[in-house]
Formats: C-alpha cells, structure tokens, sequence
C-alpha cells in the first residue's frame, strides 16, 4: 500500500482476467449502516435501549413489543451523494502530475428506506406476558451511490501503458482469438488486441506498446507524448433488510424479541476511463502491410469501460433484550447471527481506439461474465443504555461491533471445499479486524405534539496494514455522521417525522491502472496516478405513520 491509513483501496487492474472476488467485495456486501425511519435517522439510530419505532425492529427486535398498539409506517428519501476527486502529490512535488484538477461531482437518488407494519394484541394480564408485538418491516442498511469524476493531463503513464506491460509474454496469436476468452487468458489483454489498445512491436509476437507510446531504437519504450486523462466512476445500489419480527412485553420491566431477516441487496457499478493525445503529432504509428509496404497513421483517443453488477440474498436471525429498571432508566442487548448470502455478479468491458486516419479505428467488447458464490458474514452485536426524562426528552447511547475478519467466501454447488477462495479468505483473516460503531441521540419535546431530535455516528475501519516496519497496525480511517430532525404526532393516530443527516467518508485513493514502469530489480521507479476522492452524502427522509 502507498497510503498507510486514511483509506479502503479500490485497484482497477488492467490485466486481469474473470472479475476476481475480494476482501474489500466481502466488506461492502457485509456492511450494515442502518437508516430506518426519519424518528431512528434524526437520533443516529441510537436505539438498542428505545424500541418502540418500526426503524428499531432491524436494530433489536425486542423493541417492537415497547409500543403497546399497532403501527404501520411509509418513509420515502432522497440521498444526494458529492464527491471531490483530485490526483494526489508525489514525494517532493508541488502539486499532481495527472488528474490535477478539482472536481465536484455529485449524484441524486430517491428511495423509500422504511416501509411495514406491527401488529400488538393485548393480552389483558396485569403481569406475565402483558401483551405481544408480530410483524414486518423494511429497513435499508447500507447505501451504495457514488459519482466520481477526475481528469488532467500525464506525460509519464497511460492506462494502454499498463495494459501493455500487463500483456507480456501472451502470444499474440492466442489473444487474438476470442475463444481464449473461456480458457483462462486475460479478458482486458484480448479486448486489448481487439480494440487497437495495444499491439506487438519489431520481431516479436509476444511484447506489446500501447498506442499512447513509442518504441525507441535501443528498446526504452516512453508515453510518446503527454496525454488528457479522465477517470469516471458511477455505483448505484442499496442494501434491505426485511424482518419478520416477534416481540413480547413481560410485566412492562423486560422485553425481548427476535427476527427472522432477509437481507437483499443489488450493486452496480461503471467505470470509464479516456486518453486522448493534446498533439496527434507526437503519437504516430507505422504499420507493415501484407505487401511490406508501410502506412502511418497518429492516435488520436480512446475509451474503456467496464461495468459490474451484483446482487444477493441471504438470511440471518437476531435476538434481542430490552430492560426497563426504573427510574427513567432503559437498557438493551442484540446478537445477530451469522448471515449466509448467495451472491451472483455479472461484468463486461468495452473498448475503442480511435486514430487521425478513420480506417484504422478500431472497437470490440468481451462477453458478459458470470459468476456465484457465498458470502458469510460474521456475527454483529450491539448494546445501549437510554435515560427518559417523562414526557420532557430522552437521550440514548449505543455500542455496536462486528469483527469482519470473520467473513468468508465458498462456493456453491460443491459439498467439497476445492480452495478456490483460499487466497481472499487469508487476506480477511489477516488484513480485517473489528469496526466499533457509536451511535448517540437526543430528543427534546417543548409540546406534547412536537419533538426536535439530533444524532451522531462514528464508524471506525476495520482495515489493517504493515507499516514499513512490518508491524501489523489499524487504519486509522473513521466515518462520521451528523443528523437531526423532527416529528410531530397529533392527538389521534397519525404522526409524521423529517429528518436530514450528512455523512462524512473516509478518504478513499483510486488506482486507475496498475504501476508498470520499473527497474531491473522489478522495483517501481514511477507510479501510476493515485486519486484522492472525497465522499459525503447527504440524506432527506419522511415518515408517515398511523397508531392503531
């Protein structure tokens, strides 16, 4: 790693093969950053020892027995993403040498984080089991939406650069035959070939230059030129999780409750990445024609994309506790188990080089790849401790933990472990630990029908790295999430929330391409660019709900 902290790694690699799974796809798809209702949203969701809010069923189901009626809640939302993207500074530099400007992007989504229904039924016991909670409820738990833009120029690298040095050794003939696609040959390579991105030089059928540069008499092979670059990244998705719930009130002291979840999930993200020559002069290529005859021709730009997509479902249970001592006092508990998710993902490239001389051009795209698998994620729990003032206000505080270095990877259909995930489940156990999550809310109510709330969230890493000493430390990489809101509930069975929350992302470093400019020894001596993009999102939600 170049970072030692601040950051999740995201590498594009431009020789890889079929889409290969990670621990950092592992992380993503076991996340659980809980929205729920504007009411949950608006305190942080600061609701272990609370309950009594369908956006509390996903946190402890044993808060769903705390509302002694009936309730049926709808919460529609915006989530409006910005991102701020921008090459970083090399050692003893000034300033970028590639993507060098500051761009502001930014992405609006609407959706509807809550949805369901609980049902309570009296018993009429005056001790005991005083009255029972069944029901269903929707919850999102983690948003995926991203809009990412850098650009600037580069006289040192280029992706097709890359791609070049990453082919090596490949027999043009063998890339240039599509069927190698299903027998285990680089899919960026063989597009490479086949879009004009990159071709072999002198005698050799097996060493490759990208368009973008040249080959000189004594081998050294440079960018022929500088080059604009642009890097776009758009991930749209999100993360549900549907509960059927059972909650039980024993003589208004203890509560507890367990689900059956569901989480469902579905994630796509496109990449496009351009070159595009700033003088056509600098970058002109010479052809051999069957008739030994020579043609030449300048590039002029090119494009790549590469789209990916996943969904997922899995299953899981949670059971809760909630105890009410007195004296405004409220405590609780929930464990989560384990949750199996099956997973299929489907990713395609395209590509296309585009020359001063529009016989030359040329485009081609991979076939569409498909793979499945299951993703365990670890067991989560969580704690919290709330103090009620009367009708007056409360305050509430939560402590949440999941050990991520638990998650793994298997395969389907196959009763026997072959170990084809052996690789990505030893960098789990080894590079991920635990995240500590900390919720905090506080509700004030200066009339009995109004209420003025505010959150806070604070999410570490559970990232781990060598340092240059090779010691094993944390990342020191913390989201943070500020909100607020309020609710109004009249005198008969309607009640409505608003709430906005906004938040902050660790720094995230992008790689484009991979290094490919070395020494002898194979020691890097310029790296490809590094892009440092900030993320925040901004979210609206309303709530409208009935008592009944």
């Amino acid at each position: 790693m170049r970072k030692k902290a601040f950051t999740l790694l995201l590498i594009v690699a431009t020789g890889s093969g079929l889409y290969a799974q990670s621990m950092y796809d592992a992380l993503r798809f076991s996340e659980s950053n809980y929205e729920g209702t504007a009411r949950t949203m608006a305190m942080g969701n600061a609701f272990t020892a609370l309950g009594g809010d369908p956006g509390a069923v996903t946190i402890n189901p044993a808060g769903s027995a705390v509302a002694k009626y009936s309730q049926i809640t709808i919460s529609p939302g915006l989530s409006i993403s910005s991102n701020v993207a921008q090459g970083t500074i090399l050692s003893g530099d000034t300033s970028p040498y590639s993507f060098e400007n500051r761009i502001r992007n930014g992405m609006t989504r609407f959706s509807v984080p809550n949805f369901g229904v609980t049902l309570n039924f009296d018993t009429h016991r005056i001790s005991g089991v005083k009255n029972f909670n069944i029901g269903f409820v929707a919850n999102t738990t983690n948003r995926f939406q991203d809009a990412l833009y850098a650009s600037g120029t580069n006289a040192y690298t280029s992706y097709m650069g890359a791609l070049a040095a990453a082919s090596n050794g490949y027999s043009v003939l063998d890339l240039e035959n599509t069927d190698n696609y299903y027998n285990g040959y680089p899919w960026s390579s063989i597009l490479g070939i086949a879009s004009g991105m990159i071709n072999t030089f002198g005698n050799s059928d097996s060493d490759y230059v990208g368009a973008t540069e040249k080959v000189y008499d004594n081998g050294t092979i440079e960018l022929a030129g500088p080059i604009d670059q642009t890097f776009q990244r758009r991930t749209t998705g999100s993360k549900y999780d549907y509960v059927f719930n059972f909650g039980m009130n024993i003589s208004d002291f203890v509560y507890v409750g367990a689900n059956l979840g569901i989480t469902s999930f579905w994630y796509s993200s496109t990449e496009r990445m351009t070159e595009a020559a700033i003088d056509t002069d600098d970058f002109e290529i010479s052809y051999t024609n069957s008739d030994n005859t020579t043609s030449t021709t300048y590039f002029r730009d090119m494009r790549h994309d590469y789209s990916y997509s996943a969904s997922g479902v899995g299953v899981y249970g949670k059971f809760g506790i909630l105890v009410t001592p007195g004296a405004g006092l409220r405590f609780g508990a929930a464990v989560q188990t384990p949750t199996s998710t099956s997973i299929t993902e489907h990713w395609q490239e395209t590509a296309a080089t585009y020359y001063t001389d529009s016989q030359y051009d040329l485009s081609g795209e991979t076939p569409e790849g498909e793979y499945s698998y299951r993703l365990i994620s670890p067991f989560r729990f969580n704690v919290g401790a709330a103090y009620t003032l009367g009708s007056i206000g409360l305050f509430s505080l939560d402590y949440e933990m999941c050990n991520y270095g638990g998650m793994r990877f298997k395969e389907t259909g196959n009763s026997f472990d072959s170990g084809e995930f052996d690789t990505q489940n030893q960098d789990i156990r080894e590079f991920m630990g635990a995240s500590h999550m900390l919720r905090a809310g506080i509700e004030f109510k200066p009339l009995p029908a109004l209420a003025l709330r505010a959150g806070y969230n604070l999410t570490t890493s559970p990232e781990k790295y060598y340092d240059d000493n090779d010691v094993l430390r944390k990342v020191t990489a913390n989201t943070h999430k500020g909100s607020f809101g309020i609710g109004y509930s009249s005198k008969g069975s309607f009640y409505a929330d608003a709430a906005c929350s906004y938040t902050r992302f660790s720094n995230e470093y992008v790689y484009p391409y991979s290094d490919y400019i070395t020494d002898d020894g194979g020691n890097i001596t310029f790296p490809s660019p590094e892009i440092l993009n900030r993320k925040g999102l901004w979210q609206i939600m309303l709530t409208l709900g009935f008592r009944f």
